[in-house]
């Protein structure tokens, strides 16, 4: 017997607990259908495309609470490996920071060929990148696009007490619009977390915004119901991702 034939049912077993949870609570939701997704192996073409951008959200959010929890899928990376090594089919395109301890794959429990990522300091957007959103979505078929940020966020922080370093400073600019317009009563130093926190939420939100009026390409495919682009914070202390419309 090989050792894939061995692992498998456990797999299987993780799976089945993982969508009868993501059912449970989907059940609160209107009903949403949680495809069957395998952790053995990449995600299908079939499978991809029987997911809507509400189901993908309610995956995340399972995944999530996995890794709040730690007890993460049974991921066989390798498999997942080999299944995707001939064509891919993500069901969403995150875009991140690059801090360390915020990777998007983890803190979601997805695994190979589940969702594309670009990461770049502060979860801006640029022209290079929205070429990469376009790409996942457009031509590769992702059905979600989330903008992630997240708390204490060095890049925000920056961009508040005016840090300058070589190309770091224009980069910092763009996060400057947040600065802002940023609502808050107090102190709007980058020693106070809090109002770090909040800026890096409302960058998010103008990242949202600024997709959406820089790419015609996303925006057409979101009025026509094709996608979603939404936003997200993944905290620091707790491990929790939050989702909302932007």
């Amino acid at each position: 017997m090989s050792t894939d034939a061995i692992v498998q049912p456990s797999r299987r077993s993780a799976l089945k607990k993982a969508l009868a949870l993501s059912a449970a609570t989907a059940a609160g939701m209107g009903g949403l259908s949680i495809p069957t997704i395998s952790f053995a192996a990449s995600l299908t073409k079939e499978e991809r495309d029987k997911m809507t951008p509400e189901t993908i959200i309610e995956h995340f959010k399972q995944g999530n609470l996995r890794f709040r929890e730690n007890r993460p899928a049974k991921h066989d990376y390798l498999a997942q490996k080999r299944s995707s090594a001939s064509g891919q089919f993500p069901a969403a395109v995150i875009l991140s920071c690059i801090d360390s301890r915020a990777p998007a794959e983890i803190v979601l429990d997805a695994g190979i060929g589940e969702t594309f990522n670009t990461r770049i300091a502060g979860n801006i957007s640029n022209d290079d990148i929205l070429g990469s959103l376009e790409f996942a979505c457009a031509v590769a078929g992702a059905k979600l696009v989330v903008v992630m940020g997240h708390t204490a966020c060095g890049a925000v922080k920056g961009a508040i007490d005016n840090a300058e370093l070589g190309h770091l400073t224009d980069l910092l600019d763009k996060i400057k619009p947040s600065i802002a317009t940023t609502q808050y009563e107090g102190d709007r130093s980058g020693k106070n977390y809090d109002f770090v926190d909040a800026v890096a939420r409302r960058n998010v939100t103008l990242t949202v915004e600024g997709i959406r009026k820089s790419s015609s390409v996303l925006k057409d495919l979101e009025e026509g119901g094709k996608i979603r682009i939404i936003g997200s914070m993944y905290h620091l202390t707790g491990g929790q991702v939050e989702f909302f419309d932007a």
